[in-house]
């Protein structure tokens, strides 16, 4: 598979990516936002019949997001709300859940990064060509490393 991959997965249980003391948060804090998948699914998708969880996610929710992660010293309640948007660590498309323990909030300059990578990890699982438990380990790989997100792309692509 990936170069390196069952070694990252294991460092990943490992580390977090939480950079405190910057405006806002580089990747999910695995403490807060370690990642859930749906467990009450509105439909299956795929040919391997993974749950998918409908997008559902209060206001009132997304407002505690911001506040338990500027309570590890971000400041991303200061900044503009609109430079946001509350990211599914798992995508929901990748059978991710609306659970607070799968949301954080992404400051866009990481979303332009990883969002496109998303939507290629899901299209091959919907063509078969990626298992939910791979394409989970690599968004999981990419949130936490964005500077691996080109060789990540460049492997999906290859699927």
């Amino acid at each position: 598979m990936f170069k390196g991959f069952a070694l990252f997965v294991s460092m990943l249980v490992l580390s977090t990516v939480s950079h405190a003391g910057g405006n806002f948060p580089m990747g999910p804090d695995v403490a807060l936002t370690p990642g859930v998948l749906c467990e009450r699914a509105d439909t299956y998708r795929y040919p391997e019949h993974i749950k998918y969880c409908e997008r559902d996610v209060s206001t009132g929710t997304k407002g505690g997001i911001f506040q338990k992660y500027d309570q590890l010293g971000f400041r991303t309640r200061t900044m503009k709300r609109q430079a946001f948007k509350i990211d599914h660590y798992i995508p929901l498309c990748a059978g991710g859940s609306n659970d607070v323990k799968n949301l954080w909030p992404q400051h866009e300059s990481i979303y332009q990064i990883t969002d496109k990578l998303e939507a290629l990890i899901c299209e091959k699982m919907a063509a078969g060509r990626l298992k939910q438990k791979d394409a989970v380990d690599l968004i999981m790989q990419a949130k936490n490393n964005l500077d691996q997100v080109r060789e990540i792309t460049a492997h999906v692509n290859s699927l």
